[in-house]
C-alpha cells in the first residue's frame, strides 16, 4: 500500500469548499484587529481572535518588534542551548518570574512546543499523567511525547479525577495538568478542587493559562490569581500569541524544575528561539498589561454587554465570565452555514466543530477584544439577530 493512500482519499476538505461551507484558512488583507479586511473583503468585524488586550496593533508593541529586529537582525540563527539566547530572552524571563510570583521562568519558541517541551521532561516512564478530557491538543501531543501512562478524566469533574486518582494511590508520582481557561467553550478549570485533590493524593499540577494570563486576576496574572492560589500550582504554562501579542510560550516554576527542564527539554534544545521581534514585543506588552489594567476591566465589560445581548436575542450560549462566549448550534453542517453567513455580513466567528467537540455539540466561537468599542458589539448583536432568526437558531 502506498503510503501517501490516505491522501489521495482525503476529500472531506475539498467537498466542503467545492459546497461553499468550508470556514478555513481565510486571507487577511490587514492586521488583527477589531475590524479587518479578510479574502479581499473590507470592514469586517473580528469576533474570532485570541487578540484579547488587542495589542497586537498598539504602535508601542510594534515599535518594540521594530527596534528589535534593527538591533539583533531578524533571527537568532540557534538554539537556546547554544548559539540563540540573546540578553532579551533572560531580561524577559527575569520580568515575567517577576510578574508571575515564581521562581524562575523559562522561554519556548511557540506556546505548543512549550507543553511538549515541559510534559515530555517532567512526566518519563512510570510516572502518571491525569489529563483533563477539554485540555488543548498540545497537551495531549505532549502527554504521548513523554512516554508516562496517561488518564483522562471527563471535563472539568472532580469525583472523576478523584477515582482515578485513588486507584493510582498516594506512593505513585502523578501529575494533573489543566487548561485554567479552555480555550473552545471559555470555562475555568475547578482549580479549587484539583488543589485539595492534587494535596491529598500527593500530586503535582500544571496550569496551561493561555487564555488566562493577561485577562483575569487582580492584576492580570491569570486563573490562578482569579482563585488566590498562585502558590498551590507547580507549573504555569503561558502564551505570548494572545494578550502578549507575539509570538512564543513560557513555563514558570521553582528553580529546579525549570533547571531540569531546560536541560532535558528535546523540544527546547533542539529549536530555534524565539526572534528579537517577537521577544521585545512580549516584554512591551507584559509592560502594558502591568500598567494599564483598564483594558483588562473594559474587556469584561463588552463581553458581559454581548453575553447579555445574545441571551436576551434567544440564543443558547455557555454562560461564562471570560471573553470566550460560545453559541451552541448542534448541528456541523448548520455550523458552517452560519459562520458562513455571518462572514458574508460582516463579521468573523469561528466554528467548532467534531472532533473538537461531540457531533451534537457544535458550537460557534466568539472571543472579544479589549478595543472593541460599544457601538462595535452593538453592530456583531444586530448581525447575529438577523442571521439567527433566518437561520431558525432563534426566535424571529
Amino acid at each position: 500500500m502506498d503510503l501517501f493512500e490516505k491522501c489521495f482519499e482525503y476529500t472531506a476538505a475539498k467537498e466542503a469548499i467545492a459546497s461553499g461551507l468550508y470556514p478555513y484558512f481565510h486571507e487577511l488583507q490587514t492586521g488583527q484587529d477589531t475590524e479587518v479586511t479578510m479574502s479581499n473583503k473590507e470592514n469586517v468585524l473580528m469576533i474570532g481572535s485570541n487578540n484579547y488586550l488587542g495589542l497586537t496593533s498598539d504602535p508601542r508593541v510594534k515599535q518594540a518588534a521594530i527596534e528589535a529586529t534593527e538591533k539583533y537582525g531578524s533571527g537568532c540563527s540557534g538554539s537556546r542551548f547554544l548559539n540563540g539566547t540573546l540578553d532579551l530572552h533572560i531580561t524577559l524571563e527575569n520580568e515575567l518570574l517577576r510578574f508571575m510570583r515564581k521562581e524562575s521562568a523559562l522561554l519556548f519558541s511557540a506556546g505548543f512546543l512549550a507543553n511538549l517541551g515541559i510534559i515530555s521532561a517532567i512526566a518519563t516512564r512510570g510516572d502518571y499523567i491525569l489529563c483533563d478530557r477539554a485540555n488543548h491538543a498540545s497537551i495531549y501531543d505532549g502527554c504521548r511525547l513523554s512516554f508516562a501512562k496517561m488518564f483522562k478524566y471527563e471535563h472539568n469533574n472532580m469525583n472523576d479525577l478523584e477515582k482515578l486518582l485513588q486507584k493510582l494511590g498516594t506512593n505513585s508520582s502523578k501529575l494533573i495538568i489543566t487548561d485554567g481557561v479552555f480555550s473552545m467553550e471559555g470555562d475555568l478549570a475547578n482549580l479549587p478542587e484539583i488543589v485539595r485533590l492534587a494535596r491529598k493524593y500527593s500530586a503535582r499540577i500544571l496550569v496551561d493559562d493561555a487564555h488566562g494570563i493577561g485577562v483575569l486576576g487582580k492584576n492580570g496574572r491569570g486563573t490562578a490569581e482569579y482563585f488566590g492560589l498562585e502558590d498551590e500550582i507547580d507549573m504555569i504554562m503561558g502564551t505570548f500569541s494572545k494578550s502578549f501579542a507575539s509570538l512564543g510560550g513560557f513555563l514558570v516554576s521553582s528553580e529546579p524544575v525549570c533547571h531540569y527542564v531546560k536541560h532535558v527539554s528535546r523540544p527546547l534544545i533542539f529549536t530555534a528561539s524565539m526572534t528579537p521581534a517577537s521577544t521585545d514585543a512580549a516584554l512591551k506588552a507584559l509592560e502594558i498589561i502591568e500598567n494599564e489594567p483598564d483594558r483588562r476591566h473594559h474587556l469584561i465589560k463588552i463581553a458581559d454587554r454581548f453575553r447579555t445581548g445574545l441571551k436576551q436575542q434567544g440564543f443558547t450560549i455557555k454562560e461564562g465570565i471570560t471573553p470566550i462566549i460560545p453559541i451552541l448550534v448542534g448541528d456541523m453542517n448548520k455550523t458552517f452555514f452560519a459562520c458562513k453567513t455571518l462572514f458574508n455580513s460582516g463579521v468573523y466567528v469561528n466554528p467548532v466543530v467534531s472532533p473538537a467537540v461531540p457531533p451534537d455539540a457544535t458550537m460557534i466561537r466568539t472571543s472579544l477584544t479589549a478595543t472593541h468599542s460599544a457601538d462595535q458589539i452593538d453592530r456583531a448583536l444586530q448581525i447575529f439577530t438577523q442571521v439567527g432568526q433566518e437561520m431558525k437558531l432563534i426566535p424571529a
